[in-house]
């Protein structure tokens, strides 16, 4: 391979104007005249011509410019007009590396040759979290004199005169830097992220050529160690609650799994309405469908929880549907997370903190003093494998203790679960020639989370004195292992870059109920008990090709593939005792045990099963499994610089309830450089899944203070089409999506407006009566097509970088408002009112809160990082369980008979609030880094208690800023 630098002596080209001439003479000729140099690959250029017609009389900018777009090349600046020329595949990136080598010894030379000895200049070039960047370049203007920074970030550079000097600094990915250095020494020189040119968006848009501010959709790029330093949050979830907008997870009290597993939403669209990829493979969801709570009722979501975020790069976030690009679950768009990949660093965190109990208001029971204290430890490290691949390597491990905050009699432990949690997750790439390499990536996390049930009161029939004499609060223990694993080949063959893998993922989520008993045991009762639980396995195998003709038009991105996904959804049984009921002669009851058999208190009969949540029975397992084959075209038609346009369409074919076709219309418009207008339109869908499909329980449902035995009767059952249910069948979507992005030298913006509307959205309905069904249940319910939705929304990103004298400053803004409308029940001849009544219609509505927007504003010098954030969150308004009381205690002279009335007092208003997070960092070494801060320093909690009927048992449901109050915290970071 033969490597060629340019310099501006010694070359004379000849007139080759007003025709079409090879890359390089022209390059030499623009060397000669502008004093630029270039260092590149001869291969990779000698079969390139082009049209000097068009280079007449231009700066030597929109010359770059031109030739990027014609070429499809990087032309990388490295500061004082030296560019670095190479392509995207790894023989290009390899030639870019060999070529900027080359071209360093080069300066050294002949930097060496000229014996500058009068002056030396020494300094140190970090990023903005104070890392050293290696291999920077720094150059002294006006001359050929120059040198690289060395594994510390360290440089010493010699010249002749300190007058009037300047240097550039400069290094890949990041904006260059022009420096005045006059008697300075030992200086330190930030470097801000840019945009890197040959960086591959995989999210969105599958043209390896498209940028974030550049792409037809919006696109939120997330780097993960800026976003833990800003927020001081621990967990994936926490961490984007207050990064973007129009995420929300707010954790859950007393929503059995779903204390568990976070539920979070886009755009205030279902938890299974966003895709999650990792590394642009297809991540499966959990095995957990949520029944109760503000967001995610009869959804089941990916547990981003499960990933350790020390494992994680960046997250990019599509805010606009993509199911014809991606396929089910992508109505509200896409968040694909990209693992670490760096190599011969250790990076380590220890991360400690605690809440403030001392919740504001007047309780009967407060609570005071610290409590939630949480652990967190973490380890990464990469290695390299041969010249080119790698293998990087994270784990964690988390502990957090449970929260108590107050709550109603009836729930005595209202608060957040504890949870000790391990996980360890790998990124791999191995090369195997120029063109080829192997990847794997995935990982393993296990979880043991507690939680308090309802609280059981000693005169209730579902407890027994002789265990606990003073009543008792059951602890809902889940064991969830997560794991999964991804392989692919990757390739080129002519032209065609080609990828094929298979992914892998298991969902396990199991229940141990402790401090607990069966009612009709007495007192010989176990207290702890196996509930079973659920697993969900899905194994997706697909085949991806992509090309691009930079020949046709101003460039066409052509991408096809195909995918064949299997899942498979089991319900295991626990161990008897968590859901039987047994009679006085320690029988099994069934239809046929005697009615003077039964164990009775009071005139009632004993509730069966574990209390706090009742075991699955062998009647409740399930083990259904279930395909489905797509095949897409994703293109994108650059038909000048300024316009793009693209199309994708994707078929899929379910064996369970057919097939599906959607499209996707894309436009950017470049009005210039820093400028750009951009729209999409889609169809969407989503599948049942089969949790929604197969899911079935008998449970006691708490409404209001009252419990009651309840089943949730699976779809395909003779019971659901009595009360004229029919199968799930996938929800439709159309999405439309208009915005713009603009930026200058320290200003970014990003403004996108959409509009999403879903038909037959799956809901859980409300409790019909099942008295008179000999079900040993009062209510079931059931999953159903149930309701039409419009959402229309606004999403504003803004940010400003200013750096003066080694001080930097960030600024950024970033806003949602999202309004949801219910356009149609869909009852048939149901009664609405339980079909999906007032009651349920808040708490979907309350799952798109109407606004939230997040100032975050940075400085950070040599030494010290700070950020202070301000979170604004919207007014939330839910109906609590006294909408039903005439229902619940049958008294005609009850205050709550006037319709009105009764709604007014089950009407809880949640006010806007806004909270503050402050941290500071400072680096003790270049090795080692403290951080303290707190998170809601001023303790805000939800408006002013409600009563005692709520959702959740305590004082207010799960809105907002969630109800711990403030958490402070410390931080070491260290690396080697």
């Amino acid at each position: 391979m033969v490597l060629v630098i340019i310099y501006s002596f010694g070359l004379n080209a000849q007139n080759t104007e007003n025709q079409k001439i090879k890359l390089t003479q022209f390059l030499s000729k623009l060397s000669e005249e502008q004093q630029v140099f270039f260092t590149y690959d001869v291969d990779l250029l000698e079969n390139i011509e082009v049209d000097t017609n068009q280079l007449n009389n231009k700066d030597l900018q929109v010359i770059i410019d031109y030739l990027r777009v014609k070429t499809n090349l990087h032309f990388d600046n490295l500061g004082n007009n030296y560019y670095v020329i190479y392509n995207d595949s790894e023989k290009g990136k390899a030639s870019f590396e060999k070529a900027k080598k080359r071209l360093n010894e080069t300066i050294a030379t002949i930097s060496n040759s000229n014996g500058f000895t009068n002056h030396v200049i020494r300094g140190k070039v970090v990023n903005l979290l104070n890392e050293p960047l290696v291999e920077a370049n720094i150059i002294e203007n006006g001359s050929i004199n120059g040198t690289t920074t060395d594994t510390n970030g360290n440089f010493s550079l010699e010249t002749n005169s300190l007058n009037n000097l300047f240097i550039t600094v400069s290094y890949v990915g990041y904006t260059s830097k022009v420096i005045a250095i006059k008697n300075e020494n030992d200086i330190t020189i930030v470097l801000e992220q840019g945009e890197s040119l040959n960086e591959v968006q995989i999210v969105g848009s599958r043209n390896a050529n498209r940028s974030a501010l550049d792409t037809p959709s919006a696109i939120d790029i997330v780097q993960l160690q800026q976003a833990t330093n800003r927020t001081g949050q621990i967990e994936i979830n926490q961490i984007l609650q207050f990064v973007i907008p129009s995420f929300n997870a707010s954790k859950q009290s007393g929503a059995d799994g779903a204390d568990h597993i976070v539920p979070a939403t886009l755009r205030g669209l279902g938890p299974d309405q966003t895709l999650i990829l990792i590394n642009g493979k297809r991540r499966h969801q959990s095995s957990l469908i949520n029944l109760y709570g503000t967001r995610g009722r009869g959804n089941s979501g990916t547990d981003l929880n499960a990933i350790p975020a020390s494992a994680i790069e960046k997250i990019e976030i599509l805010r606009d549907g993509a199911s014809a690009q991606y396929g089910s679950d992508a109505i509200a768009g896409v968040m694909n997370i990209v693992l670490k990949d760096k190599v011969d660093t250790f990076n380590g965190n220890i991360t400690y903190g605690f809440n403030n109990a001392n919740a504001k208001g007047n309780f009967t029971n407060p609570t005071s003093g610290i409590d939630g204290n949480t652990m967190k430890l973490s380890g990464n490290y990469g290695m390299k494998v041969f010249e080119k691949g790698f293998i990087n390597l994270t784990t964690e491990y988390l502990s957090k203790e449970k929260t108590l905050r107050p709550g109603a009699d009836f729930r005595e432990k209202y608060g957040e679960a504890g949870l000790n949690e391990y996980s360890i997750f790998i990124n791999t790439e191995i090369p195997i020639n120029n063109h080829s390499s192997f990847y794997a990536f995935g990982g393993y996390s296990y979880r043991d989370s507690e939680s308090y049930a309802f609280t059981r009161p000693a005169d209730s029939p579902r407890n027994v004195l002789e265990i606990y004499p003073n009543g008792f609060n059951p602890l809902i223990t889940a064991k969830i292992k997560d794991n999964s694993i991804s392989t692919g080949f990757r390739t080129q063959f002519n032209g065609w870059n080609v990828d094929i893998n298979n992914t892998f993922g298991k969902n396990n989520f199991h229940y141990f109920i402790k401090e607990t008993l069966n009612a009709t045991l007495l007192s010989h009762s176990p207290t702890s008990f196996d509930a079973g639980g659920h697993i969900l396995n899905q194994n997706t195998t697909g085949a991806d090709f992509t090309r691009f003709y930079k020949n046709i038009l101003n460039g066409i991105n052509i991408a096809f593939g195909t995918e064949y996904r299997i899942e498979n959804y089991k319900i295991f049984a626990g161990e008897i005792g968590s859901y039987a009921a047994f009679d006085i002669n320690n029988n099994i009851v069934n239809q046929n045990t005697p009615t003077s058999d039964i164990i009775m208190l009071n005139g009632f009969p004993r509730p069966r099963g574990s209390q706090g949540f009742p075991g699955y029975a062998p009647e409740n397992e399930v083990d259904q499994t279930r395909s489905n084959l797509a095949v897409y075209v994703d293109t994108e038609f650059d038909f000048t610089n300024k316009f793009m346009f693209g199309i994708a369409g994707r078929y899929e074919n379910y064996s369970d309830f057919g097939s599906t076709f959607n499209i996707k219309l894309s436009s950017r418009y470049k009005a210039n450089d820093n400028f750009n207008i951009r729209s999409s339109f889609s169809s969407g869908f989503r599948a049942p899944s089969l949790a929604q499909i197969y899911y079935n329980l008998k449970f006691t449902n708490f409404i209001g203070s009252e419990p009651s035995e309840s089943l949730l009767e699976l779809n395909d059952s003779p019971i659901t089409r009595s009360f004229g249910i029919g199968n799930l069948i996938e929800e439709k979507a159309i999405n439309g999506s208009f915005g713009f992005t603009a930026k200058t030298k320290n200003f970014k913006a990003a403004v996108d407006a959409y509009y999403v509307n879903i038909k037959d959205r799956i809901i859980l309905t409300g409790n019909f009566d099942a008295s008179n069904l000999n079900l040993n249940v009062n209510d079931v319910q059931f999953f159903t097509n149930g309701v039409n939705t419009s959402t229309i929304g606004i999403d504003v990103i803004l940010t400003w970088k200013k750096n003066i004298m080694n001080n930097n400053f960030i600024v950024s803004f970033a806003g949602n408002v999202n309004r949801m409308t219910i356009d149609k029940i869909k009852n048939k001849t149901l009664d609405e009112e339980t079909f999906f009544g007032i009651r349920d219609q808040y708490f979907l509505l309350a799952s798109a809160p109407k606004s939230k927007f997040n100032l975050n504003l940075n400085y950070s010098n040599k030494k010290i990082n700070t950020n202070l954030t301000l979170t604004s969150f919207s007014k939330v308004t839910l109906v609590d369980w006294q909408i039903y009381q005439p229902l619940i205690i049958e008294d005609p002279n009850s205050e709550y008979i006037d319709e009105i009335d009764r709604l007014q007092k089950a009407t809880d208003v949640y006010n806007s609030k806004l909270t503050t997070d402050f941290n500071i960092g400072y680096a003790l070494t270049d090795k080692i880094a403290l951080k303290l801060g707190a998170n809601n320093i001023f303790n805000i909690y939800p408006t002013a208690q409600q009563n005692n009927w709520t959702d959740s048992g305590g004082y207010w449901d799960s809105v907002q800023m969630g109800t711990n109050g403030s958490f402070f915290y410390s931080n070491i970071s260290y690396k080697f």
